[in-house]
């Protein structure tokens, strides 16, 4: 994070910083993944309590990403409502030339959406034990999760301001960088789920023990 901002403000040393946080945080992905393929899969350590735990820790994780997003939506809406005359008393700033809204943007809103189907389409088959159905659907979710980034990539890319450019490029930025860096992590996740399903790793009998 911290060198993402300074490679944003193009401050030495902040691309190589970026970079070096990034491959620590695919390795701990990666050797979290592992420990837990392994205790579920081959040591049947994933009993119905741990499962319990699981879930749980899963629903305080989604509510602290609730309350972090929050924070930004305030400084938006805070911004944006109310615009101070630091930034000309008008929203967006007279100096900031904005995005047409019905491009990327919307079409990334459609991708989202869609993806969301999906993914409920991949979750209501694993359930009912439709394994064909499971694969086709995470096939097509991870088919739109990866449109999506190519099109922010995209979005970032052809965007006529930058972070630094006041508080309206600091949270849309902020807002849209975390956002798409959630769709980048959950894209890993849906594929270790994918492969898990291929090689029949999810059952519907967890060990009692």
């Amino acid at each position: 994070f911290t060198g993402g901002v300074l490679y944003m403000h193009k401050m030495i040393g902040g691309w190589g910083l970026f970079i070096n946080g990034f491959i620590l945080v695919l390795f701990v992905m990666f050797v979290w993944w592992r420990d837990v393929v392994r205790e579920a899969t081959y040591e049947e350590h994933h009993t119905f309590v741990v499962q319990r735990g699981l879930r749980l820790g899963m629903i305080l994780f989604i509510i602290s990403e609730v309350m972090f997003f929050f924070g930004f939506f305030w400084a938006f809406f805070h911004s944006s409502l109310a615009p101070v005359y630091n930034i000309g008393s008008a929203w967006p700033p007279h100096a900031i030339l904005t995005m047409n809204t019905y491009t990327i943007p919307l079409t990334n809103t459609f991708i989202l959406l869609s993806s969301g189907a999906t993914v409920t389409w991949a979750h209501h088959a694993i359930i009912l034990n439709a394994k064909r159905h499971t694969i086709i659907a995470l096939i097509y979710t991870l088919a739109l999760a990866i449109l999506f980034t190519y099109f922010q990539g995209l979005e970032y890319v052809s965007a006529p301001f930058n972070i630094s450019d006041g508080i309206y490029g600091s949270c849309f930025y902020m807002a849209t960088g975390f956002h798409g860096f959630h769709v980048f992590v959950g894209t890993i996740a849906l594929l270790v789920s994918f492969i898990r399903i291929v090689l029949n790793h999810s059952t519907n009998t967890p060990p009692l023990r």
